[in-house]
Order: C-alpha cells, then structure tokens, then sequence
C-alpha cells in the first residue's frame, strides 16, 4: 500500500497536507511533487519527512483554520487508534467528544485484533517513535502562544481523556500513550517556565534592590508583567497537567493490559526524574511502590527501571528515604522474582541503594543477596557479584593508602582474603568456579592477581599478621583454580550461560598474553607449592590441574626447564606417597598435559613418565608372586600393598597406553586366584584394571557358580569407566569381549533388575541412588557398544512401570540407542514388547482378557515407543518397516493351540504393533501390507469371528492411508489421510471419480500386489513411479514428492516363515481370492460412507436452527475431539521428538539451578562414596 500511495502521488504538484494550503517539507526542505493529499497519520507512518517540519507546517494550517487543522489532529488520533472511520466537519461541529468516540467505536474493526502499537515489525516499531516525536515537537513548538488558547489543549486533552476510557483496547491504548507523552512535554514546558519564573524573579530582586537613582522602573514593571504571565501559564500548565493525571494516569495505571500499564510507569518516572521539585514525593512515587506487586513481569521490570534512575543521582537520593524505608523489603524480595530479568534489575536497584546509603541495607537484606552469586543464571549471577564486590571491596580506609603494590600486605592480598572468608561462610565449596564467574566482570583484575595469591600461601607471615587456616588455604588454592581456568578458557563454568563462543580478535590477544603469564608465574611456584601441600589431598588436587592450562613452549623459550624437573619429581613424589583415586587421576593427567609430541619437552617428561610406570608394574608383580605363592589368604598388609599398586597402575592406565607392559597375563593370574580361592578382597578385584577391561575377557569365569559369576558381574558395573579406551585389543577381541559379557549378563540379569526394579517400601533416598547409578552403569554398556543394544530389551520394556524412578536413565538411554543405529533400536522396542507380551501369556494364559490391565499396559507401552519416533516420517521409515516386520512375524509365529483354523497364538500382538501404524508412510503401509498377506490364508481372510477382529483391525490401520494414492472415493470418506488431503488440496483435485473407474483402479492394485507376491516385497529397493501409483488414476505432476520412490528396508532378505496353511494355489485362484477380497471391501466401506453420511445431516439438522444464537459452539465442535481420528490428528500435530512424558512436579528456582547429571556423559564418574556401601 504504502508503494501504491508513492506512486499515486509521485505526480507533479505541490506537497500539501490535507485540509491545509501549506506546502509539504522534507528534511526542512519544500516538497513538490510527494505527500501530496496524504493525512497527518499517513505521513507520520511513512516517516520521509521531518516531524519538524510537520509540525510547522501544522501549526502554520491552525493559524489559518483552526477548526479544520484541530480536526485533522483528531483523526490523525483516531487513525493512530487503528480506527478505519474519520471524523467529519459536521460531527466536529455539532457532536461531543463521548458521541464522537461512541461512533468511532462502532466503526471499528474489531475482527482483527491488531492496531498499529501492537503489530510488529520495523515499520510499527518507528511508527511507534515517530508518533512519540510527534506529540513532543508538537508542543515545543506551541509552548509560546498555542497551548494557552485555552481551545487547541482542551480538545486533545478532552479527546485523549475519552479514548482512554474506552472499552476498545485500541484507542485506551493509543489515547493512554499519547496522553502520557503530552505530559511529559507538558512536564518539560513547566520546567522551563520555573526556571524562567526564578531567573525573572531574581532579575526583579536584584532591580529593586539597586538605589532610587539607580533603579529602573520601566524594567520593574516589564519584570513585574513578565512575572506575571510566566505564572498565569505555569498555572495553566499545572491545571493541564492535573487534567491528563487525574482523568488519565490514575485510572490507566491499573488497566488490564500490562503494556498500558507500562506506558503509565514508564512515564511518571521520566516525571519525577525531569521534574522532581513537582513530582518526586511520595504522593507520585507510591504508584510505582504499589505496582511492584503488580503480576506482569514487564510491569515489575519497567517500575525497577525507573527507580535506577532515581537512585542513580545522589542528588535525588535524600527525597527516597521514606520510600526506601517503606518498599525496601519488596525490592530485596524480588531479587527471587520468577522473570530473571526482573530478578537482575533488583539486585541492580539494591546496588544503587547501597552505593548511595551503605546503612540502609540490613546484614539480612545483604544475605539475601549474596547467595546469588551461585545462581545458575549467568546475568543474576553477574548482579549479586557486582552488589557483593561493592559492599565488601569497594571501601578503603586512610590505612589503605600506604599499603604496598605487592606482597602479602599489599590492598589486593587484603581483599583475596576477604573472598576466602565469603566463600568459606557460604558453604559452598563445591561451586568456586561459580562465585569465580560471578566477580569476573567487575573483579577480574583481583582475580588475575596471582603474585598476591601465591605469597599469601609460599610467604611466611609478618610480625602481627594473622596467617591462613588450613582450610582458608584450601579455599584460596580452588579459588586461584578457578581463576585460571576462566582466564584460560573465557566462558563460564558448565550449566551458567551458553558455553563456549567464538573471540574476538582482541580477546584471543588477551588470552594468550594472560596464558604466557599464568605459565611464567606458575612454572615457577608450582613445584613449591606441591612441596608445602604434598601431604594434603585436596591440595594437591587441586595443584595439579594446573599444568592443564600452561603454554608448554614457554618451558623452552622462558629457560624454565629446571622448574620442569622440580615439577616432575614432585608430582613423582606424590604418586608415591598417595593412594587417593582423586590425587592418583590428578597426576597421571598432569603427565597427559605435558606428554604433548608439539612440544621440546616430551621426551624429558616421557621418560620420567616410562620410569615411574615400570617401577609400579614391578613393585605390582613382586607383590603378586608373593601373594600367589603362599597360597594362603593375604594379610591386611599383602592386600594393601597390592590395592595401593593397582590403584597407581589404573589411574595411569586410564590416561594412557599400557599396552607395551602386558598386563593381561598378571591381572588373568590375580582374577583367576580370586574367583577360585575367593581369598582376595574385593576392593583389590574392583581396584584392577581386569576388572574393567579384562575381567570379563576371561572364559574362566563361565563355569563357576551363578552367585559368582553375578557377583563378579556387579563389580564389574560398578567400576565401569566413563570412556572405554582397548588399545591394544584386536577385533577377535572385542568379539570375544561381547561374547562372555553377553552370557555374564544372561546369567546375572534377574538379580540386577531385582536391584534396579523392586519396590523400596522403606523409600530410602540413599537405596534409590544406589540403585539410579547401578542402572546407568549397566546403560553404558548398550551405549558404548560393549554389549549388543539388544540387551537393553530387559530395561526399556519396564519403562512405563517405573517410569518415576527410572524414567529419565532409560529415555535418554532410548535417545543414545536410535542416534547410533534407528533400525536396531526398532528391533530393541519391539523385542521388549514380545517379552511382555509372553510373560503375559505365561501368566494369564492364552486365552486372556484383551481387556486386562496387563494388555492394556502393554499396548500403552507401544503408544510411548511410537511417539519418541518424532514427526518426521522419512527418517524412521526404514525403523519402523523393520519394526512392523519383526512384529508380523512374532504374530505367526507359533501355530494355533486349538488346532488347525484357529487363530495363531500370537495372534493379539497385532493389537500392539497396530499402535506404530500411523508412524508409516502411506506407500510403506502398502508394502507392510503385502507382507502381512504372505501369512495369511484365504480362510483368514474370510473370517469374521472375535478372534480375528485384531487381524482385520491391524490390516485396516495399514490400509488407512494406502487408498490415498488412488484417490478412491469410498475409502476417502473414512480415511483421516485423505481428510487432511481434502482440506490441503484445491476443490478441483477432489472431483467423484465413476464407479468403473474406482473398480478398474482396485482390480489394477490387487494385480499388482499378486505379482510382487511372485518375488517378495522389497521396499528398500528404489522403484519407479509407474510401478507404484497408477499413471490411469493420477497425473505425474499430482505426485507429492515422497511418492515417487518406496525406500524401506527389505522384509525379504530372510526366507519369510512359513504361513501355518501351505498354499499351493495357482495365479488364477489368487487373483480370483483377491478380487472377492476387494468387493467385500467395497461394500464394507460403502456401507460405512452411507452410516458417516446420516449421522452428519442428522447432526447438522439437529444444530441448524441454532447456528446464530452462540457463536462459539463450531469452535468448541473443532476443539473438542471425540473420535479417535481427530486424537490422531492432534497427536500427529505435536513434535514428540522433544516432548516430556508425564512430566513431574515443577521445581522452585533453586532447585532449577542444580546441575542434573548426564548419565552418559564420558566426564561424569560414579560417586564412590555411594559405590562403596554394600549392596546385599
């Protein structure tokens, strides 16, 4: 529209606005041949041209007609409104504004919500501003003489005041905004005319106060007239500035939509910020008090706002301390709001209090706050480290100033102490890396300090000065950790933000030249520090990261290879004096670190490395030949000595390559002594490497006794590593692996789930953990492959059962399944359900009720599986084919108990696999079809009975779809495909085809069903068109494109089971068993097509008469979905890909900020402490 108006008016002329003579500018220049017969909104709205020069020429059409020019800034309103009716000369004239608005509302279009302040996009959005700047130039330009016509103000006001009032969110909207930009224009105008009104009383003063000779008297009676006028118009303004408050402001503060709301706090704190000699009182700022418990987070957010820019000038800040003292608490209970944003905003606000009165804030206000710097939340963070660093760091005294740079007395070594204590008192030891993160952005020069850092722990304490607890030490090493981590990697720790980024070139500058100094400085240091703190465990954890971060050149290029060698022995030393797995795993990947072939320094560090691992293997063997040749039960000392070596042994071997010692043959001597002798403590047989690699390599384990083998098996479960890395082991191996963990798991299987599956009456919180991390053990066994996903059969089908407990660990276990292979995890959810189905069957027997809870549990079950498949049909085509095939095949399995012509055993499972019908594509369900037929008989066909109303209903969901290709009439009336087709597709592609036709188009499918049946179906096989739609029924062009390829996985690559009847019948008997097949069909569904019909005009007569009395019974009629086609085709419209099922209870926010595990992560480790409490 707008290019149709340019172009209409791009003719030769001279720019006018409508109603006026005034020739139209842009950009203070004239206009000839644009904007020519455009209204003031329209010209606003295209935004060409200067709104001052607008307003001019506005101003210069009011001096020459003011009603015509007054009547144009009425629609100009009215149309802002979104309001498609103008009000004419003869309602201005004769008409009140409350009839004026009563007419315009019933011109209104209200089918469409939408009006210019809400519709989005770039052009409302400078709509919006342009409007703003409008209003605001207007009166700027009309402050000397128009507004005081007492006629020009009075209309708008009156007009803006009306609207405001209206029923039509439209035009409270746009009246309420205009009305509150008025104001504040009026607001300006009344600050230059106090200011004014001072400097003329002062000039009057200082006049008068001159001698009698001196004095002017012509001057005193100006000044005095000017006086005069500056207050008659300060008062006019004030009585205008009452009017639009008292009929606008104080009833639109409150309205139901929170964007009016918006407008109104937005703008009276602009008021009391511009004006605060008239406006910032309580009598004003207890509307934005009371609108802080106002619902909307936008409103909350929008009142903390203004308040910053109160509090930001300390002049301000003496007239807030009634209102601090009264909405204090409500401004630190929203530092927990809901909305983060608002939440930030707090925590800003209460950092502005503070800054302007640290007394104000209680000890318990303060609390409330500092907490937050572990939220999970990176900006809340970020605001409570920046209030937390103002109200502890910020305040220096006199005795600050003469503190040196450096040392351990120097300003910066006081405030790192100062951390220490805050982190120590909160009691969160395990988040340093959060509080870190928190103070980065505006303490991160503190925290880069490491010269402070490193003397507060190497130097020996001055005369008088408190030295550093133990665990103050402990506290700044992490923290001085975490700080080189953040300053290594630039981004926050793991669960705050959206992790890593991309770096700008000046911070990748800045990181290397931070990287360089952390190695210099740390090079140095950390080879003392090891040796102060060697005794202490998580000290020296914690030390020990550090070479993870250093630039290993720097070790060359800095001369530093000295330091290195201290390095070396001291992390040597530690190996030797620690038997802790933590410190163990520290040290061996602080040698991974520096064995980096990038660098000089890898051959000095392998050898060291090579010379301590053989010192451990033979300390390991000498210890095992002892222990092997006595014979006897080891003693506590033998089995700690053997423990401690294995310990060393498996914290390197998980880090790096072992292969060239063999350990196989120890370990097999060590495994083998124990499972015979049973005399080796457990902790030794969990300890060793075997034992999570090697263990189950061993056939000897198999013959022992199933309380041995199951017993082994647990440990092995719960010492199975986050990564398996085998390298030296070849690919007969890895066979050979599967195979006995494949038999090791058939026989503890039963037990296991006992552990992970039976009811814990006492609900102990501890048990079930125990019971969480043992599952997700035996889960990474299906994930990393070591066993075959079909294993994992026993765990997804006790999904639905213990979904509460164990719901999240088999999901994602179903998750990790389908991204490494879809067509074996198919296999795997169809197993599961063939298990249920017959420990069904052994329990109720064959004859079971379809509908017992046991049945319905299992098809329930199915329904799940089928809605993790996700909406997109083509990528789990070739899953779901093979899943209908392993199903059909399960279903004919085994042969009737009743004998011949009764219904296969199985035969129910139908029922279940029918629930993964809708996940086929429409010519998949055409190729499942034929393949069901391959087992089916003509008897079966024929039968009508109970027993087989599941066969006919699982053929029925497979050929609800399929008639679509042909477009058949009948089958169209009843099938939700083709309904959705119907509403997809034009009239014209739903035209009745004649019933020779419809007949034709069955005999040619049912022919060519018959001769694929000669060479078995073979969907995955790229096929052309002409061999799957008929070329007689549907135009090539009409195709949909997956229509054109069938591209599913074989169902005949094994020889197919055998039907429970021989059919030795020729090609003419079984075209003639298909053609009455097909007109049985047909008079089925022609009898349904006649029932729907009926049913439809009898509802429709029932209805009829009502049509016109409630409008919103055909919306209830579409929302409401009784029949199950209509379940489907909602089900059908939500991505289950990502959907939650049954979702538990909503946590509060701190308990959102938790970091939940991932089961399968390759970082994450078991909890020892959980593992080692015994499980029997």
């Amino acid at each position: 529209d707008l290019e149709d108006l340019e172009g209409r008016n791009g003719k030769s002329g001279k720019g006018k606005l409508k109603g006026s003579e005034v020739r139209g500018r842009v950009n203070g220049h004239h206009q000839e041949n644009d904007m020519e017969n455009l209204s003031l909104f329209e010209i606003v709205k295209l935004g060409k041209s200067a709104t001052q020069s607008v307003v001019d020429d506005w101003i210069e059409s009011y001096k020459t007609d003011r009603d015509s020019a007054l009547l144009e800034l009425i629609n100009f309103f009215i149309h802002c409104s979104g309001c498609k009716g103008a009000v004419s000369s003869e309602m201005f004239r004769h008409m009140q504004n409350s009839e004026i608005i009563r007419k315009m509302t019933e011109e209104f279009d209200e089918d469409s919500g939408d009006y210019p302040l809400a519709m989005a996009g770039p052009v409302w959005k400078k709509f919006k501003l342009s409007l703003c700047e409008f209003i605001a130039v207007l009166v700027r330009q009309c402050q000397y003489s128009i507004i005081y016509d007492e006629y020009m103000m009075d209309m708008v006001i009156s007009l803006l005041t009306g609207l405001s009032d209206s029923q039509v969110r439209a035009f409270r909207h746009t009246s309420t905004l205009a009305a509150m930009k008025l104001m504040t224009a009026l607001v300006n105008v009344a600050l230059n005319l106090s200011i004014n009104l001072d400097n003329t009383q002062r000039q009057y003063e200082t006049e008068r106060n001159k001698s009698i000779g001196k004095r002017a008297n012509e001057r005193l009676e100006l000044l005095l007239q000017k006086r005069k006028e500056l207050q008659e118009n300060q008062d006019e303004i004030e009585n205008m500035m009452n009017a639009i408050f008292k009929g606008v402001f104080i009833h639109r503060y409150r309205d139901v939509i929170a964007e009016i709301r918006v407008v109104c706090i937005e703008e009276i704190g602009m008021w009391m910020k511009m004006y605060s000699e008239a406006f910032l009182n309580d009598s004003y700022l207890k509307y934005v008090g009371w609108t802080m418990y106002d619902k909307q987070g936008e409103v909350r957010l929008k009142c903390l706002t203004a308040l910053q820019g109160l509090y930001y000038s300390r002049e301000l800040n003496a007239r807030l301390e009634l209102f601090t003292s009264r909405f204090k608490d409500r401004i630190v209970s929203m530092t927990l709001d809901k909305e983060y944003d608002v939440a930030v905003q707090a925590i800003k606000l209460l950092t502005l209090v503070l800054q302007s009165n640290d007394e104000v804030l209680t000890a318990e206000d303060c609390e409330s706050v500092y907490h937050l710097v572990y939220s999970a939340h990176r900006p809340v963070a970020v605001a409570a480290g920046e209030f937390l660093y103002k109200k502890l760091f910020s305040h220096h005294g006199p005795e600050d100033e003469g503190r040196p740079r450096r040392g351990r007395q120097c300003l910066n070594a006081n405030l790192i102490r100062t951390t220490v204590l805050f982190f120590l008192e909160s009691e969160l030891h395990e988040h340093g890396a959060y509080l870190v993160d928190s103070l980065w952005d505006c303490a991160s020069e503190l925290l880069k300090d490491w010269e402070s850092m490193i003397s507060l722990l190497l130097d020996e304490p001055y005369p008088g000065e408190e030295a550093l607890t133990d665990a103050q030490e402990a506290a700044l090493i992490e923290i001085m950790l975490c700080a080189v981590r953040q300053t290594c990697e630039c981004h926050p720790p793991i669960g705050r933000g959206p992790g890593k980024r991309v770096l700008t070139a000046k911070e990748k500058k800045t990181q290397l030249d931070d990287r360089t100094k952390i190695t210099e400085t740390f090079a140095v240091a950390l080879p003392l520090l090891l040796a102060k703190y060697s005794v202490d465990p998580d000290k020296v954890t914690n030390l020990l990261q550090f070479p993870q971060y250093f630039d290993l050149e720097i070790y060359t290029t800095g001369r530093l290879e000295k330091h290195l060698d201290a390095l070396l022995r001291q992390v040597r030393d530690v190996v030797e004096k620690h038997t802790d797995t933590d410190v163990l795993e520290a040290c061996s990947m602080t040698f991974h670190a520096l064995c980096n072939e990038e660098f000089t320094i890898y051959n000095r560090v392998d050898i060291v490395r090579s010379q301590m691992i053989d010192e451990q293997i033979d300390k390991f063997h000498r210890l095992l030949e002892d222990v092997l040749q006595e014979g006897e039960e080891p003693d506590e000392d033998d089995a700690y000595q053997v423990l401690s070596t294995l310990k060393r042994i498996t914290a390197f071997h998980n880090a790096h390559d072992l292969t060239k010692w063999d350990l196989f043959t120890s370990n097999y001597k060590l495994l083998n002594s124990g499972l015979q002798n049973g005399d080796m403590p457990e902790q030794v047989l969990t300890t060793d490497p075997g034992a999570q690699l090697i263990l189950v390599h061993w056939p000897g384990c198999m013959p022992y006794t199933c309380s041995s083998a199951v017993k082994l098996g647990l440990l092995f479960y719960q010492t199975l590593p986050s990564k398996f890395w085998l390298p030296g082991l070849s690919v007969e191996g890895q066979k050979l692996l599967r195979f006995h963990l494949n038999h090791l798991n058939f026989q503890i299987h039963s037990i296991h789930f006992w552990l992970c599956f039976a009811d814990d009456e006492a609900g102990k919180i501890e048990a079930l953990h125990r019971r969480r991390n043992l599952l997700a053990a035996f889960c990474k066994l299906i994930i990393y492959n070591v066993v075959e996903m079909k294993t994992g059969a026993d765990i997804f089908k006790q999904y639905m059962r213990y979904y509460n407990d164990y719901g999240d660990i088999i999901k994602e276990t179903m998750s990790k399944a389908r991204q490494i292979d879809k067509i074996q995890c198919a296999k795997t959810l169809i197993l599961s359900l063939q298990q249920l189905f017959n420990e069904m069957l052994n329990d109720l027997g064959c004859n079971f009720d379809r509908s017992a809870s046991a049945f319905f549990g299992i098809k329930e079950l199915a329904r799940r599986f089928s809605l993790t498949f996700g909406l997109d049909q083509i990528k789990t085509r070739e899953a779901i084919a093979m899943l209908h095939k392993d199903g059909i095949e399960f279903a004919f399995k085994e042969p009737s108990p009743q004998g011949e012509g009764g219904p296969p055993l199985n035969l129910a499972f139908l029922d279940i696999l029918s629930e993964f019908s809708s996940k086929l594509l429409r010519q998949d369900k055409k190729t499942v079809h034929l393949y069901l037929e391959r087992f089916m008989t003509f008897q079966m066909a024929l039968q009508r009975d109970d027993c087989w109303l599941l066969l006919i209903s699982y053929r029925n969901s497979l050929q609800a779809g399929a008639d679509d290709d042909t477009l058949s009439v009948i089958s169209g009336m009843s099938s939700r495909s083709s309904a959705r087709i119907r509403r997809s597709k034009p009239p014209a592609a739903n035209k009745r085809k004649l019933p020779e036709e419809d007949s034709s188009c069955s005999s040619s499918d049912v022919s060519m069903w018959v001769n694929r049946e000669q060479s078995g179906p073979h969907t995955p096989v790229m096929m052309s068109s002409p061999h799957i739609v008929s070329t007689v029924m549907r135009d090539a062009k009409k195709l949909r494109p997956e229509q054109g390829y069938m591209g599913v996985y074989s169902m005949s690559n094994e020889t197919p089971h055998t039907p429970l009847q021989p059919q030795h019948q020729h090609m003419d008997y079984n075209s003639q068993v298909a053609w009455m097949m097909a007109q049985k069909q047909q008079q089925e569904r022609a009898s349904l097509q006649y029932g729907k019909m009926r049913g439809h005009i009898q509802h429709t007569i029932r209805r009829g008469s009502g049509l016109m009395e409630d409008d919103e019974e055909p919306i209830v009629e579409d929302v409401m979905m009784s029949s199950e086609e209509r379940l489907d085709d909602l089900n059908e419209g939500m991505d289950f890909d990502t959907m939650d099922i049954d979702l538990p209870p909503s946590k509060n926010r701190r308990e959102r900020s938790e970091l939940k595990p991932d089961y399968f992560d390759p970082a994450s480790i078991m909890d020892d402490s959980v593992l080692n409490v015994s499980m029997f």
